[in-house]
């Protein structure tokens, strides 16, 4: 297996073959506003991300729909060629259009298409790990999976994509995309707030499989609540520092991936995740949510005893 630092909060996680940090680093607010067009800062953007793989993370997140295409040609431009440890995740599923839209494209042509894309916009031969999106901008949806993630499966036995994964996914989608070939992990939205999937990161925990939570400081809607301040002034840390020490300690399958356009911040997020986290603050967080939700995670159950 290719190593990877450990210096970084979290320590690693192995994604198939590669062992990657589990504190990792998302590109997507790299492009411009709406995630369209490039960035207000070029030479910002470039040394972020050569900041970050200098800071020891060795799994970036990003998309040829970024930008669109132009997150994938800021990391080229400051990594390519590209260390070992490295492992750069891209996701297919989805285009932008004019007015700044994410339509859904998931028919097999559209999806070759976007691999080809990627391909040439990070500059590589293969993929290291595709995500197969789903759902929409509001979330996961019902929908068969299959088919979009059976031309995925081909792609990765003609050798161009390494490892599978799938994004913005039901329960029943994940259970359906493992029937076709092997998932390495999951990237759905998830943070102290939104804790639908407590079940499902539990279940893929037990099967060696990693989460990947979006937004987990929130997204748009930063997370805001009277626990998490009540935690952050005991700790004299920031909220946002505890909603992503608390991702850590949740569950070591859980990988970051917070984003910034920024140095600085993207210091302070990895000096915030360090903290520990007693029970108690546990404790106090878990009331933000109301505790574990049950979602339909119990579809993985159930296939796994069937």
């Amino acid at each position: 297996m290719t190593p990877a630092p450990t210096a970084l909060p979290g320590g690693t996680w192995n994604l198939g073959d590669h062992t990657v940090t589990r504190f990792g680093y998302g590109a997507m607010q790299l492009a411009g506003p709406s995630v369209i067009g490039p960035p207000a800062d070029h030479d910002a953007a470039i040394a972020v991300l050569r900041n970050a793989v200098a800071q020891g993370i060795t799994h970036i997140d990003t998309s040829e729909a970024y930008g669109p295409r132009i997150t994938n040609e800021l990391i080229r431009e400051a990594l390519h060629p590209y260390p070992a440890s490295l492992l750069i995740a891209t996701k297919v599923g989805a285009t932008r259009d004019t007015e700044g839209g994410w339509p859904t494209a998931r028919r097999p042509d559209d999806l070759r298409q976007q691999v080809h894309e990627n391909l040439e916009s990070l500059g590589v031969k293969s993929l290291d790990l595709v995500n197969m999106r789903m759902g929409d901008a509001t979330g996961p949806s019902p929908g068969s999976i299959t088919e979009a993630f059976e031309t995925l499966a081909e792609l990765q036995e003609q050798g161009v994509i390494r490892h599978l994964g799938v994004s913005n996914v039901t329960a029943e989608q994940v259970a359906d995309a493992r029937e076709v070939a092997p998932v390495v992990c999951v990237q759905n939205m998830y943070n102290l707030a939104h804790r639908h999937d407590d079940l499902l990161i539990d279940d893929l925990a037990a099967d060696g499989i990693a989460y990947v939570p979006f937004s987990p400081l929130g997204g748009f809607a930063p997370l805001q609540a009277a626990a998490l301040s009540a935690v952050a002034t005991r700790l004299n840390a920031t909220p946002m520092a505890v909603a992503l020490a608390w991702l850590l300690q949740r569950s070591a399958n859980i990988l970051l991936i917070p984003g910034t356009s920024k140095v600085t911040h993207l210091r302070e997020n990895i000096t915030g995740a360090s903290l520990t986290l007693s029970a108690q603050d546990v404790a106090e967080l878990d009331r933000i949510s109301g505790g574990m939700s049950r979602s339909s995670s119990a579809v993985l159950r159930r296939r796994s005893t069937s």
